[in-house]
Parts: C-alpha cells; structure tokens; sequence
C-alpha cells in the first residue's frame, strides 16, 4: 500500500502514539522564509511545535554550489546522516509540515521522495490547521532523538534538472516534438513577465523561453484563522487543481497528466517549485522533475537568454 502524500491533522493525530519512537514516525518541521523575511523558523520551532518534532533546516541539509545557492538537493551520504541524526530509519512514516501551511514542505518531501524514502507525506494545512482542528502543541525544549542506521541511498536522478538541460530544452519546439519539456515556473506572474523585480538584489525578472507561468498559489486555498488575520494553505481538491493546470497550459495538460510528456517545476530558488511538484504528483502526473537551482541559478549567469514577453 503506497503512502499518501497528504495527511489530515486528524490522520496525523492517529500517528502520534506512537510517534514518541522516531524509528516509527518521525515528524519534521521544515518551515523555511525568505532570506528578507524578519521571521526565523527555527526560532518559532523552539516555542512551538508538534509535539514530538524536529527541525529539519532545508538550508543545512543541502549541498554547496558554485553560486552560493541554498537548499540544493544534498549528497546522498549528507541526507542518510541526516535522517540518522533523525532517529529515522529507511521504514520510518516521515511526516513533514510548515507553518505557512503549505509552502516549504512539498520541497522537503520531494528531497525525501528523490533519494527513495517513499514512506513519507506532508500534513496539509501544517501547524496552523493543526491548531485550528484542535490538536496539541508543544513548547518544552524538544528532546533529543536516538541516533538510527540509514544505508546511503541512491539519488533519483531523473528528478532533478540541471542548468545544461534547462538551456538545452528551452533551444526546442514544444509543440513539433512530444519529447521536449513542458517547464512550468511558480513565481509570481509579474516577476515571470519582468514587470515585478526579484526579491534577491541584483538579478534580472524574466522567464526561461518557451516556459510558463504558473503561481504556486494557484495550486493552493487560503484559510483565515478564526478571531484573527493570520492565514494558512492547503492544497485545492483534485478537480480544482487539474483545472488549475488546464487553464495554465492548456491543451499540453493532458499529455503531462498521461505521461506522454515530461514536465519540470521552478520557482526562485526551488523552494515553491515543490509545492507544483507536489500538485502535479497529486494528480498523478509520472514524468515531474524539478530544476534545483531555479530562476536565481539561471538568471545569475551572463549567458542565459531571459524574455520578458507574456507567455
């Protein structure tokens, strides 16, 4: 029986007995903002969390980069020491969340899910629906997890997008060849336009060629905690989101969800780029892979060609 990729606070709240044992269940708070943001996660992961939790920090599990670019997919030796220091074992349920509620958790999933530890999901909705729907918090400073045995795993490569490739496929005829990449990019329509500027200093807004736009928040329904202004994300219902998919592709929908053409996510960094990744694997789409360095890898370089035209 596969894992769902999506877990309810209630379904979690079933988990949890035995989750004092993180060889069983181990439940990770991967919360992640912008680098501009004054929040800190780990910071608010020390007041409050599931209980249980650890924090995974996306930026420390990651691999270094000739630009200095944060959160790249981790070495294979990097992530088994990680869930080793976890108490995480290769058949332990791992449950991950953020405190947007959706937004950097699909990204720690799709880490987990390419080095072929399927055993894992997000909890929809992560901390603020869980307090909503009632659950307990904890703010005790967290316990120490035992240290588990995790074999080095084997990367799926077919799931990350290197630079070269992006480059290449943006050279090639997406509607005269069904083998050439649909690139859907999740940063917001005026920052893909170049009408917006980035967050990051410095670098260009704009899009790959032939890519297309479409806004991670599409992918998502936004909740406002009652007797309050403080919002959350879940993911939309099914129907909702192949629309959402339709109506910004069009027709190449179809081919993506049967598999009959690949498609890659990106963002700014390839922190949202998850979020569509998530989406599109909810639907059922086999053929997803993600361009790890995203928008700031690709703009970063004096090389790359950046259009600016709607697409």
């Amino acid at each position: 029986m596969s894992t769902p990729l999506l877990l309810s606070p209630s379904q979690l709240q079933q988990l949890l007995p035995s989750s004092t044992d993180t060889t069983q269940v181990s439940i990770l708070d991967s919360s992640w903002f912008m680098p501009n943001s004054p929040r800190r996660a780990n910071e608010e992961f020390q007041k409050k969390r599931v209980p249980g939790a650890q924090f995974l920090d996306l930026d420390e599990v990651s691999s270094s980069h000739e630009l200095g670019l944060k959160h790249m997919i981790p070495s294979e030796r990097h992530f088994a020491d990680t869930c080793e220091a976890f108490g995480i074992e290769p058949s332990s349920h791992v449950i991950l969340y953020d405190t947007h509620g959706v937004f950097s958790s699909p990204r720690a999933l799709f880490m987990f899910r390419a080095f072929g530890h399927e055993k894992s999901s997000i909890l929809d909705g992560g901390l603020p629906r869980w307090e909503v729907e009632g659950f307990p918090v904890e703010a005790k400073p967290p316990a120490r997890a035992r240290k588990s045995v995790y074999p080095t795993p084997v990367f799926d490569k077919e799931m990350i997008r290197s630079y070269d490739q992006m480059v290449s496929n943006s050279f090639t005829d997406l509607h005269s060849d069904p083998a050439v990449e649909l690139v859907i990019d999740a940063r917001s329509r005026g920052r893909f336009l170049g009408t917006d500027p980035e967050p990051r200093p410095g670098l260009s807004s704009g899009h790959i060629p032939h890519s297309f736009s479409l806004p991670f928040t599409v992918f998502l329904q936004t909740s406002t905690i009652p007797n309050s202004s403080v919002q959350y994300t879940t993911f939309l219902p099914l129907p909702d989101l192949r629309n959402a998919l339709v109506s910004h592709v069009g027709d190449h929908a179809e081919a993506v969800i049967q598999g009959k053409r690949p498609i890659t996510t990106s963002c700014g960094s390839g922190m949202t780029a998850g979020v569509l990744w998530l989406g599109l694997k909810l639907l059922g789409v086999p053929n997803v892979a993600l361009y790890d360095e995203s928008w700031t890898g690709y703009a970063s370089r004096a090389s790359s060609k950046i259009e600016k035209a709607a697409k």
